[in-house]
């Protein structure tokens, strides 16, 4: 009885040694089936980071399937209570058609931005560089202040793409 429970186990991890290494390359596969997938959605390539209003903001853009674009603002506050803190405004809608970008950010702090534009090729050289893509536009930045009034302004903008190597990882919604 003890030969057999021996046997079955060395038989398990002999099954075990043959069949990991193409169970993993199976997973291996299918990531990089789905990686493939990703890269080839339309507009994935405007994916990214770009500077935004002032040094140090950035505005983070995602392609999505059907044209879908998530995202965010990453901004220093304006107000007293938050002058220097940094306010993460995610888009409440995004939509990419063709070149063709619009989104609308939530409201933070009384404040929201919307963008209505087009992504251009910049001055960069080649794919990951700085100012490959720019996106050239309308923002609107509305604000509501503490007594419920409400003031837009709008103002041509250029938001020239981060260089690859500097994209930090973008942070989750809680």
């Amino acid at each position: 009885m003890h030969k057999q429970k021996i046997t079955g186990v060395l038989l398990v991890l002999l099954a075990s040694l043959v069949a990991g290494p193409n169970a993993r390359l199976g997973a291996q596969e299918k990531r990089a089936a789905n990686d493939a997938k990703a890269e080839k959605l339309p507009g994935s390539e405007y994916s990214g980071m770009y500077a935004f209003l002032k040094e140090g903001e950035f505005v983070q853009v995602t392609v999505e399937e059907a044209g879908r674009v998530t995202g965010f603002v990453s901004r220093y506050g304006d107000l007293d209570s938050d002058k220097g803190a940094f306010l993460d405004q995610f888009f409440k809608t995004g939509k990419l058609d063709g070149r063709a970008l619009i989104f609308t950010t939530e409201v933070v702090h009384g404040m929201s931005f919307e963008f209505k534009g087009t992504i251009e090729r910049g001055e960069g050289k080649k794919p990951g560089d700085e100012a490959y893509y720019v996106l050239k536009g309308t923002l609107t930045e509305t604000t509501t202040d503490a007594n419920k009034k409400t003031s837009s302004r709008s103002r041509e903008v250029a938001f020239k793409a981060f260089p690859e190597d500097a994209s930090p990882v973008p942070p989750t919604r809680d």
